[in-house]
C-alpha cells in the first residue's frame, strides 16, 4: 500500500462570518463560489489582487451553491426555501425562485446549463428548464 501525501495548500479564503456549507469551482478556474450559515454567497477570485464578492439576498443559511457550466451564472439553495440565480459580478444581481415548501438542501445544473435541479426537505426534487 502506498501512502498518500496531503495536498499542498495553495490559498485560503476567509470572509464568511459563520460555517461554510458548500463550495464550487467556476469552470474557467478563475473563481470559486461558497455559501454559508451567514446567509451569504461569496465569489472568490484566484487572482490575489482581486477582492471577493459578498452576495446578500437569502434570509437564512445557504445550504448549496453551484456554478453553471458556462460559469456565467451561480445558483444558491437556502434554508429560506428559495433558490437564487446570481450573476458572478461585482453587482451581485439575483433572481429568486420560490418553488419549495421546505429548506432547499442542494442545487445543481445539467451539463448543458439549460436545466436546474433542486432537492428539499419538503421531500421533493424539482427540475427547472431555463
Amino acid at each position: 500500500m502506498t501512502s498518500m501525501e496531503d495536498p499542498s495548500l495553495e490559498r485560503h479564503f476567509k470572509g464568511h462570518r459563520e460555517t461554510v456549507t458548500s463550495v464550487d469551482f467556476n469552470p474557467n478556474m478563475k473563481q470559486l463560489v461558497s455559501g454559508g450559515m451567514d446567509s451569504c454567497v461569496m465569489v472568490w477570485n484566484f487572482k490575489p489582487q482581486m477582492r471577493a464578492y459578498r452576495f446578500v439576498g437569502h434570509k437564512d443559511a445557504v445550504m448549496s451553491v453551484a456554478f453553471s457550466p458556462s460559469g456565467h451564472l451561480i445558483a444558491s439553495a437556502s434554508r429560506d426555501k428559495t433558490v437564487r440565480l446570481w450573476l458572478p459580478s461585482v453587482k451581485g444581481e439575483s433572481t429568486v425562485c420560490k418553488a419549495h415548501t421546505g429548506t432547499v438542501r442542494s442545487v445543481d445544473f445539467s451539463n448543458d446549463g439549460q436545466t436546474l435541479c433542486t432537492a428539499s426537505d419538503d421531500k421533493t426534487i424539482k427540475v427547472r428548464i431555463e
